[in-house]
């Protein structure tokens, strides 16, 4: 049994003063207890919060950072990006595949997620041709995750079409491609990996690469209680499309023809008209905001404010990976609404004014819904997933922990995060991963077998 005693814990009632932690061998949280004594030879802390989930992460685009940020001739888009991704995708094998989201997950604990949702669709040859084991580059990625030691939901993703009316795939697609049959094997393929750390779920594309009869029929044979997430209404390119080929938009559509409840994550879901809003709202399911990404890509913004509203439950991603960072994905996401309404403090509700806190508990609560695993909250019977704020950090001296994730999330752009624990083992310590080295290294040979 370890512990540690945190002068300030966010529990799920909110802060809480002098809370004893302790967790056992197998990284569960197996006592929560406010209003201790501190006892003796016990680690303290100043600041402990749970950490973060990153609810939507394709975890090889980490390399790609930063290399299509130069304009062309045309107007430039999403469709463009995603020709230059193609492109990128045909070069990296499972060896390169591993390293990249090895050195992504080792980014992310440092700055405070301790679990993802890997959307993995990488899942083929350079040829298209089907690896001996077919779930080889999925594995790969769970290796990385416990090299690193994050927490990780693997889903594996359906990928058959190129465009609605099943439209043959394209060359730069054949690496994506995979039936229900398919994935269902690749998932059983995984399930002696599940475990405490590690869950396997599904993701259908989205509705122009996978047709209705398909996504159903995968949700019919994925095991019972496992996430399914899936992009939709990204751009406004692809609204128009679905309406033209279902005469309905995407999300109404996906709600029309199948029974949405907590075990699904809507990825993006940036273009909701206002009846969309408030179904998806009252489906129980997760609205997967990912705001650097959706940024970087013109996409649009999402519809928060009315969402929240209308009780809707969301968690943040951060997709491409232009950034790891937690705060950056929820600065985003408050002043890309107050950019819109032009206004001051949008989210929050009645029983919580803090911009900070409601942005940070109701992440939490959404991505844990999405992981599909017992994380997202400091109680017994969670993962041991944890952060240890920096308290000598100019930013949070002396502050009240009612204001905490306020300087936290829109002071500066230092990183608080000191110590992470994951799973019940020290992963990051001092801000400094313990593998952060060996990873780098194993990174920077990756890039450089893309280079050449």
């Amino acid at each position: 049994m370890t512990a540690l005693f945190a002068r300030h814990a966010l529990l799920p009632q909110g802060w809480q003063r002098d809370v004893l932690l302790e967790w056992d061998s197998g990284g569960d949280l197996t006592q929560v207890a406010p209003g201790a004594r501190p006892p003796l030879n016990v680690a303290r802390a100043e600041y402990v919060l749970p950490g973060m989930v990153n609810l939507h992460s394709h975890a090889f685009q980490r390399a790609l950072g930063g290399l299509t940020e130069t304009g062309s001739e045309g107007p430039d888009s999403f469709w463009t990006w995603r020709d230059l991704m193609y492109r990128f995708a045909a070069r990296i094998t499972p060896e390169g595949i591993e390293a990249i989201a090895a050195q992504l997950f080792a980014e992310c604990l440092r700055h405070g997620y301790t679990s993802v949702c890997e959307f993995h669709y990488l899942q083929r040859a350079v040829d298209g041709a089907s690896y001996a084991r077919p779930a080889e580059t999925a594995e790969r990625v769970a290796a990385a995750a416990q090299l690193a030691g994050m927490g990780v939901t693997l889903l594996p993703v359906l990928y058959s079409h190129a465009g609605f009316g099943a439209q043959p795939l394209t060359p730069g697609q054949a690496r994506f491609r995979t039936d229900v049959d398919d994935v269902l094997g690749i998932v059983e393929a995984l399930a002696p990996l599940r475990g405490g750390q590690l869950e396997v779920g599904a993701a259908p594309h989205s509705l122009r690469a996978a047709g209705i009869d398909a996504i159903r029929a995968l949700a019919a044979g994925l095991p019972a209680a496992r996430p399914l997430h899936i992009h939709i209404a990204e751009q406004e390119a692809e609204v128009a499309q679905c309406i033209a080929h279902t005469g309905r938009r995407p999300v109404a559509y996906l709600l029309e023809q199948l029974v949405l409840d907590e075990r699904w994550c809507l990825v993006h879901a940036t273009h909701l008209d206002a009846a969309e809003v408030t179904a998806l709202a009252s489906s129980g399911a997760v609205a997967g905001l990912c705001p650097t990404t959706e940024a970087n890509l013109g996409d649009g913004l999402f519809p928060l404010a009315p969402y929240i509203a209308a009780g809707g439950r969301f968690g943040i991603g951060s997709d491409s990976h232009v950034s790891q960072s937690p705060v950056e994905e929820l600065r985003w996401l408050e002043y890309g609404q107050r950019l819109q309404h032009r206004q001051r403090n949008v989210a929050h509700v009645p029983a919580q004014r803090s911009v900070g806190d409601f942005l940070w508990q109701a992440a939490l609560a959404g991505g844990a819904q999405a992981t599909g695993r017992r994380v997202g909250a400091l109680a017994a019977g969670r993962r041991a997933d944890l952060l240890v704020l920096d308290a000598q950090h100019p930013n949070l001296d002396g502050v009240d922990h009612a204001e905490v994730l306020g300087r936290m999330v829109f002071c500066g752009n230092d990183n608080l995060v000191r110590d992470v624990l994951c799973g019940g083992r020290w992963v990051v310590q001092g801000g400094r991963h313990r593998a952060q080295e060996a990873i780098a290294a194993r990174y920077r040979q990756a890039l450089r077998d893309l280079r050449s």
